[in-house]
């Protein structure tokens, strides 16, 4: 069992990043060479502008490349909870946000020719009790009556023609979305931006931040660089100049197993449709068939954060959930197992605009694959001047009370959302 992630495993190697240290001028520093920095440098490239993208360590190294692999329509949180908590306008115009991320990832597959084994197929929510199924009834009607038509409420007499498991009493379907293997976007959202103009730098963790004259200076581990602009798009960052932004991130460890290949007839016949698919329990789980034949198993097996010893002891509580779900691939080898980091915010949204002149786009909650992409695109135009294309720019974003960067609290939360899933 490899403790790597399989989308970084079995990724064509990037052969477009820089190798001589960082020095010069340019008009934009990009901060995290995930899918918010790699979009923003291709936009930005398209525009005319020269953009220098840092790294702490591999492009798409962290969430970017350590996820379920799903694109999806829909928010983090409940839909009725979002409507109750922000208002029906406001929460469909979250909603609508989500959607219009699915269609950017799509366009720039299509206009950039990126081969990343992309399929539409929508994600399956899986009721996880019966009483989660009525909710979900709720769910559907808000949704189909305020914000998207496009989706259906499969009930327990039917939903074994989605999925060959006793453990669900139905589920929610949205069809707008789909899935890509992490690794191959990743690599070829990287060439498209090096296309425009853009440099990588891997291994060039930040130091400093520094304001110079009317623009910014950069210190890094490998030099220094002069900037107009800085967009900061690094996730839960742990090291460097980001205090205001860590206190403002639960960095919540999310952690996936994927099974040695299997008989495709057998996949067809435990998921006939091949959908993405999310549980609905608190503890949730998220799975999909990857496009080399092997079952992806993911979820939060534990609240902590990801290194080696802890991603196989989360490794080894999913291999268990993944048996308890489907029986007939109890036998199944797991070859991969790894862990990532997702930035939760508290209000379970993503994040964006500028702080002390920096701009920045973070806090997508476990929901950025799509959102991450998007939200490049988005920050391109805010930086050309377009602040209204910003759809989280009417968002306040205080502090997580307590919280001063080191995540003492998830051990809490943990054993929070365990005890409710036991009860509701």
């Amino acid at each position: 069992m490899k403790l790597d992630s399989y989308w970084l495993d079995t990724a064509p190697p990037l052969v477009s990043a820089c190798e001589g240290p960082v020095e010069g001028q340019t008009d934009v520093v990009v901060i995290g060479g995930g899918f918010t920095g790699l979009s923003a440098a291709q936009a930005l490239g398209k525009r005319g502008a020269s953009v220098t993208v840092l790294d702490a360590g591999r492009i798409g190294g962290g969430a970017s490349g350590r996820n379920g692999g799903q694109v999806n329509t829909g928010v983090a949180q409940d839909f009725v909870a979002l409507v109750a908590q922000l208002g029906v306008e406001r929460a469909s115009a979250c909603y609508r946000a989500f959607s219009d991320a699915v269609d950017t990832v799509e366009r720039l597959i299509r206009e950039e020719g990126i081969d990343c084994n992309y399929i539409a197929t929508g994600k399956l929510k899986l009721a996880s009790k019966p009483h989660h199924f009525a909710h979900l009834e709720k769910t559907a009607e808000l949704i189909r009556r305020e914000v998207d038509t496009d989706i259906e409420l499969i009930g327990r007499e039917r939903i074994r023609d989605e999925i060959q498991s006793d453990s669900f009493h139905g589920g929610l379907l949205q069809r707008h979305g789909g899935q890509m293997h992490m690794g191959k976007f990743t690599v070829g959202l990287a060439s498209a931006a090096v296309r425009r103009g853009a440099k990588l730098y891997e291994n060039a963790a930040v130091t400093a931040i520094a304001k110079d004259g009317g623009g910014f200076k950069v210190t890094t581990e490998r030099g220094e660089v002069r900037a107009k602009q800085v967009l900061i798009a690094t996730g839960p960052s742990r090291h460097g100049p980001f205090g205001w932004y860590r206190r403002r991130l639960a960095p919540i460890g999310s952690f996936i197993v994927v099974t040695e290949p299997l008989s495709p007839d057998l996949l067809t016949q435990v998921f006939p449709n091949q959908r993405a698919y999310t549980t609905t329990r608190l503890m949730h789980n998220y799975f999909r068939v990857t496009p080399d034949s092997r079952l992806l198993f993911g979820g939060r097996a534990r609240f902590t954060a990801s290194e080696q010893p802890s991603d196989a002891k989360s490794g080894r509580i999913l291999q268990q959930g993944l048996a308890e779900l489907f029986p007939m691939l109890a036998g199944a080898r797991i070859d991969y197992c790894w862990g990532g980091l997702v930035d939760m915010t508290a209000d379970r949204l993503p994040h964006a605009g500028q702080h002390d002149g920096i701009y920045f786009s973070l806090g997508y909650s476990g929901h950025g694959t799509q959102m991450s992409t998007h939200m490049g695109q988005v920050m391109a135009d805010v930086m050309d001047g377009h602040e209204e294309r910003n759809p989280w720019r009417e968002s306040e974003w205080p502090a997580i009370p307590g919280h001063t960067g080191k995540p003492w609290f998830l051990p809490l939360v943990g054993t929070y959302y365990r005890i409710k899933d036991i009860f509701y």
